[in-house]
């Protein structure tokens, strides 16, 4: 029995190194075999996008695949780009997964390991993008969802947390999949097939109407899987819940094939639209970019802080697909292929740098047990890797250069104040108001990175779990070497991506010249004139911080330093509770926002026995709920409660009556199908 139980831990483990439940049994170390796969599946995907990136078409046909239908396969340059950007980010998460896995180390389930379903994910991811038929589509889509819901759940058993996030991510991707099908099952029927190549031939034909239903349809499901607001609230649960290497793919890699299902869909399959479409698109990207920042600010928990920037980066990509398909719909495909590939060169870098960001969360995790911000600090001293590589990562987040984020953000902008020239009053008024959002979400993005890094990372332990922590083992290192190797790569020379990027916005319908050109260390914009070198920034950038550094030093006036202890007021050495913590520093945030987050906040006094005017106790106590959810999903929760509390009187326990509702029921069907004869 013991030679059985050890089989079955080996089969159900990450790599054969997963936890198995109940008593410890005795084993021999086993290879990651789960995990080598996922990264050999990660590098072949990498290897495929980036041939299709650079020209390479190819299309298949396996009928014996699926009964009936079969399986169509296509591969262009916009599925070559998110099949490369999914496989970098399977490759180097697989290979800090393995670490991940090699030991639970002090704190229990906060360092469990992926289940075996991981390659199966990772090859979910690839391809996605590369079907070519509503129904090789639908079945990839839902066995991604499924095997990321089968992820997330890895610690179900010891945290009611996660079964809860489980659940919402498991209706909310669901509900998805029901308009995903019920937008492409009326494409299909319209057109007379299922694959691409034949509704891409027959989309002219549709009305409007059956054009406009289907984008509404299919662009509401994947807009969900992209955590694009008010579809978010899956995302700030599942994520921050799932392991490490999970929460980093459904980050960097997961969200962003629903940005491919709009582009593919709306430019693509329907060959564009009218502007009320992409006006659609645009005011949910800048309300998930607002909204999302919003909350990142107010999170204290290192991985929800995280997810809510996932959503405002989204919003920013989807700000820029809009904004394309607006500049479509008006008449100006130049500047439409322009800001498609400001989007999608968004999407590459806020792929490198988010992941880098869930490993390094992850790695704090694993170390500490702990995702509050408010009871870590101290990390840079005894994990000083991590913390070097968060803080790579944060800059990436922040938008500002050298930042690999700096290059996808600028160009967005550039696209949007150019866009002014369109004429028209809607793109008048609605290109400020995205502008604003964009340099509103960048502001308050630094607002966030600079909590999370000083808070976290910096000052004195506030918990036994961060005063105890130790740096991650060398394969956790490596993959996050890997993604902030390609973070620098981004920020240094984007120009490299250029020449993919065009493939890319052409093979999506923009059929114009190359709106962006390269050298590797540049960047052109054609019809703009614009030039942008991050290389010749960050040089400057460097220059001017050395020549602040060094000039008062060669130049100033030379002073003796004496090292003397610091003035503490008489009140002793300052102690952990008296440095910023993650709430207070968004306090004043807070303030600014106090309408849109209408924050709650009870203080509870207890006095004491022997007098009231004595106080023994204050607690104060402040939450920031998500007012979307609130208005949005508990009223309709609320309902479906008292709906099933009354729909359990019917259920009575009488066999009678149940052969009543039976009866009615076929009493009713008969009526409905005599009436309509």
């Amino acid at each position: 029995m013991n030679a059985v139980a050890a089989g079955l831990g080996a089969a159900a483990g990450f790599g054969g190194l997963g936890a198995v439940t109940g008593a410890a049994l005795p084993t021999r170390p086993r290879l990651p075999l789960a995990g080598l796969c996922a990264a050999g599946v990660g590098a072949a995907g990498c290897a495929a996008g980036t041939a299709a990136l650079g020209g390479a078409v190819w299309s298949a046909r396996l009928p014996g695949l699926l009964p009936l239908a079969g399986t169509v396969w296509s591969v262009d340059a916009l599925s070559g780009l998110f099949m490369a950007v999914a496989g970098a980010v399977v490759t180097a998460v697989a290979i800090y997964g393995i670490g991940y896995a090699s030991g639970r180390g002090d704190h229990g389930p906060a360092s469990r390991t992926p289940q075996a379903v991981l390659p199966l994910f990772a090859l979910t991811l690839i391809l996605v993008p590369a079907a070519a038929s509503v129904s090789t589509f639908l079945v990839l889509w839902e066995l991604m969802a499924l095997s990321s819901l089968l992820l997330v759940l890895t610690e179900h058993r010891e945290r009611a947390a996660v079964r809860t996030a489980g659940v919402w991510y498991a209706v909310m991707t669901h509900l998805g999949l029901v308009l995903l099908l019920a937008g492409f099952a009326l494409f299909a029927a319209h057109t007379g097939g299922e694959d691409f190549e034949r509704l891409r031939r027959h989309a002219d034909a549709l009305s409007p109407a059956v054009r406009g239903t289907v984008f509404v349809l299919t662009g509401t499901a994947f807009a969900s899987k992209a955590g694009a607001v008010p579809l978010h609230a899956w995302l700030p649960r599942a994520h921050p819940e799932a392991p490490g290497p999970v929460s980093a793919l459904m980050s960097a890699a997961m969200v962003n094939l629903g940005v491919y299902g709009i582009v593919r869909t709306g430019f693509d399959l329907l060959g564009g639209g009218p502007a009320w479409w992409w006006l659609g698109v645009m005011a949910v990207g800048g309300l998930s970019a607002a909204y999302g920042i919003l909350q990142a600010a107010m999170a204290s928990d290192l991985k929800r802080l995280l997810a809510r920037s996932t959503a405002e980066n989204l919003g920013l990509v989807l700000v820029g697909a809009g904004a394309a398909g607006l500049f479509a719909a008006s008449g100006d495909g130049p500047l439409a292929a322009f800001a498609l590939a400001a989007a999608l060169l968004h999407l590459v870098n806020h792929a490198a740098f988010k992941a880098l960001l869930f490993c390094a969360a992850g790695s704090v995790v694993r170390a500490t047990g702990e995702r509050d911000l408010d009871r870590l600090g101290g990390l840079r001293a005894r994990m000083p890797v991590t913390a070097g590589l968060f803080a790579l990562g944060a800059l990436g987040a922040v938008a500002l250069p050298p930042g690999n984020g700096f290059v996808g953000e600028w160009l967005l902008l550039q696209s949007l104040i150019h866009g002014l020239e369109v004429p028209g009053v809607t793109v008048a008024i609605v290109l400020p108001l995205a502008v604003a959002l964009v340099a509103l979400s960048a502001g308050i993005a630094a607002a966030v990175f600079v909590k999370a890094l000083g808070v976290g990372f910096f000052a004195r332990p506030r918990g036994e779990g961060a005063a105890r922590a130790q740096e991650s083992p060398p394969l956790m290192l490596a993959g996050m070497g890997l993604l902030a190797a390609a973070c620098a790569g981004l920020a240094l020379v984007p120009g490299l991506l250029a020449p993919g990027l065009d493939r890319a916005v052409a093979a999506a319908g923009p059929r114009v010249a190359a709106p962006v050109t390269g050298d590797g260390l540049g960047v052109r914009l054609h019809d703009l004139g614009t030039t942008l070198s991050p290389l010749w920034v960050v040089a400057a950038l460097t220059g001017a911080l050395l020549l602040a550094t060094a000039a008062p030093r060669l130049y100033g006036p030379r002073q003796r330093r004496v090292n003397a202890r610091l003035w503490d007021c008489g009140g002793g050495a300052p102690s952990p509770r008296m440095a910023y913590t993650a709430t207070s520093f968004a306090e004043p945030l807070q303030r600014v926002f106090d309408d849109v987050l209408a924050p709650e906040q009870d203080v509870d006094v207890t006095h004491a026995r022997e007098s009231a005017y004595l106080v023994e106790r204050v607690r104060f106590r402040n939450r920031v709920p998500d007012r979307i959810e609130h208005r949005l999903y508990e009223p309709v929760l609320d309902a479906l409660a008292r709906t099933g509390r009354a729909a359990r009187r019917l259920a009575s326990g009488s066999v009678h009556l149940y052969l009543g509702y039976g009866f009615l029921g076929l009493l009713s069907l008969f009526v409905v199908l005599v009436v309509g004869w």
